[in-house]
Order: structure tokens, then C-alpha cells, then sequence
């Protein structure tokens, strides 16, 4: 008798043993009895009826989510590949274990139809530079709509917004083209600019001549001003001997000279018939 009782208490402690769980930091555990829910507890040592009970243990810790590459039709017809990350965290393990066969796949679901409809009412180029604002606005979209899953986004993001291929190309051309119509009109700007700058010197130095060269007429006239007005300055102190020898020079260079004729002042004219030598020969030659 006494051995049966010690088997019966091992089997006892056994089972009791066994029905011991522990449930780790920042998870939850979901009691269920025969299958069906029956509570939850939080983190620490719980008891349960084996065989009966069991226990589904869920992280409340903020998971990280790649959701992988996929296409978007924009408002111009162009075709664009996105990629996001998000981190999401459970905030109700009932709802996330029980309300969905795959929350997180419903989750990710729910965030793509909206990506697709706000890059659908943009255009191509609209879209490739509006990333913070598609986050933003994503974001908000979603708001409290996954607490139906139990879950709450913390953030999400838009990695990357890649064009096809094929319009890729095109805007590498595109590119391509609007560098060479940059360089080609700065080119002719810098030309222009040459031709400008190399006429106005030009003219600037014609100006400089033309300056240069008024100037030195300027002075040359006035030196030949100075120079005449000197002249005659001496001319009207000058006595009438001075112009007399100056005369009488001349008849002198006149008469060595080959020719026989003479040049004379009408007034030495006159005072020449007071010599009677030469009054005689002068009414000779007159008669």
C-alpha cells in the first residue's frame, strides 16, 4: 500500500513538473484547453494541465520587415519597381494568433494596395523624387487599420523607386541630351561673351587712340601757337633797323645770284632816286 501512494504522488510531481512552463521576457502566452482560448499570461512561470492545455507563446518585441520587390503602374502609364522596410510590433496576440491564418502576410498586403494607389495618382518624375513624402503619406494611410491583425506599423519606409529598364534608358538619353544642350548653350554664352569682351577692348583702345591722338594735336597746336605768338610778341618790339638789315640781306643774296634782277621795297624805290647814279639810269630806261 505504502509503495502504491509513492507512485502515485511521483506520478503526482511528475505531472505537475510537467505542466510547468516559462514564458520569456516581452512575450505573452496564450492559454488554450482542449484547443480552444481560454487566457492569457504574461511573462514568467505559468502552470497548465498537460495533455489538456497548452501554451502558444508571442514576442511583443518590434520586428524588423523586408518586403521583397514589386511593380507599380504610375499615373502616366510608366512602370516602377519599389522595395520597403518596415518594423511592426504585436499589440494584441489574441487578435494576431487568432483574427488571421498569416497577420503579417495580410499586413504587408494592406501596405502594398496602398503604395499602389498613392504612386498611382502620381506621375513618373513626381514619384522618383517624392520618396519622403509617399513615407509620410503611406504612414498615415495605413494608421490604425492593422490593429484588425493585432498589429501596430511603428514605421515604414520606401527603400528605393527604380524605373524599367526600358524608360531608364530613355532617361539616361534624355539626361544625355540635356547636358549637351547645357553645354552647347554655355558654350555659345562663353563665345558671346568673348566676342563681347574682346570688342569692347577694342573699341577702348580705338577710344584710347583717338584720345591719345587729339591730345597731341591739342599740343602740337598749342606749342605752334605759343611759338607765333612769340614770334610776333618779338616782331612788334623790333625796331625798324632790324627789318631794314633784314632787307638789306636779301638784296644781297638776290644779287649773287645768276639772275640780273633785283626785288625792291616800294618805299626803297622811292628813296632809290635819290641816288643820282641810279636816277639817271632809271630816266634812261624810262625814256
Amino acid at each position: 500500500m505504502g509503495i502504491f501512494i509513492t507512485i502515485i504522488v511521483v506520478l503526482i510531481l511528475i505531472y505537475f513538473f510537467a505542466g510547468l512552463r516559462i514564458v520569456p521576457q516581452n512575450y505573452v502566452g496564450l492559454i488554450e484547453t482542449l484547443g480552444k482560448y481560454s487566457r492569457t499570461v504574461k511573462a514568467g512561470l505559468v502552470f497548465i494541465w498537460p495533455i489538456f492545455q497548452r501554451v502558444r507563446k508571442v514576442s511583443l518585441a518590434l520586428q524588423p520587415l523586408e518586403i521583397s520587390k514589386y511593380s507599380i503602374i504610375t499615373k502616366d502609364n510608366a512602370e516602377i519597381t519599389t522595395s520597403l522596410t518596415l518594423n511592426y510590433l504585436v499589440t494584441d496576440a489574441f487578435r494576431y494568433f487568432y483574427n488571421n491564418t498569416d497577420s503579417v502576410e495580410s499586413m504587408v498586403q494592406l501596405i502594398r494596395g496602398h503604395l499602389r494607389d498613392i504612386i498611382g495618382r502620381m506621375e513618373l518624375n513626381e514619384a522618383l523624387g517624392s520618396t519622403s513624402e509617399i513615407n509620410a503619406e503611406l504612414s498615415k494611410a495605413i494608421g490604425d487599420l492593422t490593429d484588425v491583425y493585432g498589429i501596430r506599423v511603428v514605421r515604414v519606409n520606401v527603400d528605393e523607386l527604380l524605373p524599367s529598364p526600358e524608360i531608364q534608358k530613355a532617361m539616361d538619353k534624355q539626361l544625355t541630351a540635356d547636358r549637351e544642350k547645357t553645354a552647347a548653350i554655355a558654350k555659345a554664352e562663353g563665345e558671346a561673351r568673348n566676342i563681347e569682351l574682346t570688342t569692347k577692348a577694342k573699341n577702348n583702345a580705338l577710344v584710347a587712340t583717338a584720345k591719345a591722338n587729339a591730345e597731341a594735336v591739342r599740343t602740337q597746336a598749342d606749342a605752334d601757337a605759343y611759338r607765333i605768338d612769340k614770334l610776333q610778341n618779338a616782331l612788334d618790339k623790333a625796331g625798324e633797323g632790324y627789318f631794314r638789315n633784314q632787307s638789306l640781306d636779301t638784296f644781297n643774296q638776290l644779287a649773287n645770284g645768276a639772275n640780273n634782277l633785283v626785288v625792291l621795297d616800294k618805299d626803297d624805290m622811292s628813296d632809290l632816286g635819290k641816288i643820282p647814279a641810279a636816277k639817271k639810269i632809271w630816266d634812261k630806261s624810262n625814256n
